[in-house]
């Protein structure tokens, strides 16, 4: 199927491509604020009034994992956005003439972009907790400073990039839907 065939098929699907994308636009923006808020900011509180509380560590630790394996949705709900962005820009023949595209695209290459890749590899690969768990020959992470590099190491890219998303997300979906000019 060639570019141009996919572009007119598209084209008579375009409010359908705008759904699927605003939907998982807003999907990945927000699947992960209540776990976020509600269950590992009040436990990485405790734990660090508290820092050498097993207890606490060991909520935290515990908390942290199932957060890994939460953030799935936000990672699927990601390409998803990418790929009817895509479709949409093929749809509409939007380019660099339209401002607020460029302002979109730009804050989607340079920010969002850059933070999911570190954040695919912290939850999913190298900085998996689970996984960095089991290979530790006690099977515990307690005992293994590589575990602890990595809940600091995610919990610091947390706090770093939660406000930028927050901004920069509802900044992409204003630019959006209102198109200003």
């Amino acid at each position: 199927m060639s570019i141009e065939a996919l572009t007119q098929w598209l084209a008579g699907h375009y409010l359908q491509v705008k759904f699927i994308h605003i939907s998982f636009a807003t999907l990945w923006l927000w699947s992960t604020s209540v776990a976020y808020l509600n269950y590992l900011v009040p436990v990485f509180r405790a734990w660090q009034a508290n820092p050498d509380d097993i207890n606490h560590i060991k909520k935290r630790n515990w908390v942290m994992e199932r957060f890994d394996e939460g953030v799935i949705l936000e990672h699927i709900a990601f390409p998803a956005v990418l790929i009817s962005g895509l479709s949409l820009l093929l749809i509409t023949g939007w380019g660099p003439q339209s401002y607020w595209l460029v302002m979109k695209l730009t804050i989607v290459v340079l920010v969002f972009l850059p933070i999911e890749f570190c954040d695919y590899w912290l939850s999913h690969f190298g900085g998996n907790k689970a996984k960095i768990r089991r290979t530790t020959p006690s099977g515990d992470g307690l005992a293994s400073a590589r575990y602890e590099q990595a809940i600091h190491l995610h919990w610091w890219f947390l706090i770093v990039t939660t406000p930028v998303i927050a901004i920069g997300g509802m900044t992409v979906l204003y630019l959006a839907i209102t198109k200003p000019m």
